[in-house]
């Protein structure tokens, strides 16, 4: 349904003002900042409340907005979402020059501090993550470390024990197959059985490889295995709209990896704002939040997210939001290219 533009003004000045607030918003105020009467405000706030924009809490307050009211501000009448450049500068500071979960970590904490909310960001990887190298790096007579790196810039690790002594021409070897057999599959298809295969192409050398290649299987797991990480959940407790059982359903629900998961995953290459409802989820149905996904190399590799109430300031949010996965998305870039 389209309203008319003064409808727009009307329902956009209490949206604005009761995120600023969380108090309903009057018709004094509205009329005030859109230039028109507390009579021709009330009518317009009696329309936009029987069409179902805004909610009138008690019989003589003033107006709040409805999910349904937050979602026409979010879609066509707030400001355009913009960082200033001191805000940048700042984002900026504080991500240096980290390893990917280092990185991560700050972000979730940058995105926790400007939104005044729950933050969470899934670290590059998944089971569409790609090896992109293998490297062994001996640390003993008979042990050495593989490290398996993505394409989404994570390194990881595993040392391995063998039982038999180590040389740098055995080292180079099994560096030269794996890489000529695992670079570019995507670690989904490290299984048992693809290692089993490769091990019997190493002839006479299968019988020294079995350590090794337990060790690239581990550090294919891992990378498969997306991490979540929290910031900020303290924050949901400052917001009296929240009281004590929905903080805790909202905690309970940030704290299940495999659902932050599934609510972070959506959309690849959008921010995504889902409010109330739209989550489709019981406990954050009087929360929102703001979904910003990060690209490594050109490819969908995570996301930061805000949670916070409905009443979040949502112009703040996703401009902060889609400023760090940019900054993010380049950082690791840059760290992947180094390998």
């Amino acid at each position: 349904m389209d309203l008319s533009p003064r409808k727009d003004q009307i329902l956009a000045s209490v949206v604005s003002g009761f995120i600023q607030s969380g108090e309903p918003v009057g018709s004094k105020a509205v009329a005030q900042e859109v230039g028109v009467s507390s009579a021709t405000v009330r009518n317009e706030m009696a329309s936009l409340t029987e069409l179902g924009f805004l909610e009138q809490p008690h019989t003589s307050a003033g107006r709040v907005p409805s999910q349904r009211g937050y979602r026409e501000y979010v879609d066509r009448l707030m400001p355009e979402p913009r960082l200033e450049p001191a805000q940048q500068r700042w984002i900026d500071s504080h991500l240096g020059p980290y390893d990917p979960d280092q990185l991560l970590a700050l972000a979730a904490r940058l995105a926790a501090e400007m939104g005044r909310c729950a933050a969470a960001a899934t670290t590059p990887g998944g089971a569409g993550a790609r090896v992109k190298a293998v490297q062994l790096v001996q640390t003993g007579r008979r042990t050495a470390m593989l490290l398996l790196i993505s394409t989404g810039g994570t390194i990881k690790s595993r040392v391995f024990r063998c039982g038999y002594d180590l040389t740098t021409e055995i080292l180079r070897y099994f560096f030269r197959v794996f890489n000529e057999h695992a670079a570019g599959k995507p670690v989904s298809e490290i299984t048992p059985a693809f290692l089993q295969t490769l091990g019997a192409s190493m002839e006479g050398m299968y019988a020294l490889v079995g350590a090794p290649l337990r060790a690239l299987l581990e550090a294919a797991g891992d990378t498969a295995r997306r991490d979540m990480i929290l910031s900020g959940q303290m924050n949901l407790l400052q917001y009296p709209e929240f009281g004590p059982e929905e903080v805790r359903r909202v905690l309970d629900f940030l704290e299940d990896r495999e659902e932050m998961a599934l609510l972070l995953d959506q959309k690849p290459g959008r921010t995504t704002v889902l409010i109330g409802r739209e989550a489709g989820r019981s406990a954050l149905e009087e929360a929102s939040a703001v979904v910003a996904r990060y690209q490594v190399d050109g490819q969908d590799a995570g996301a930061i997210a805000a949670v916070g109430p409905t009443r979040m300031d949502y112009p703040r949010q996703v401009a902060a939001l889609e400023y760090l996965s940019q900054r993010v998305g380049r950082q690791l870039t840059a760290l992947a290219g180094e390998e």
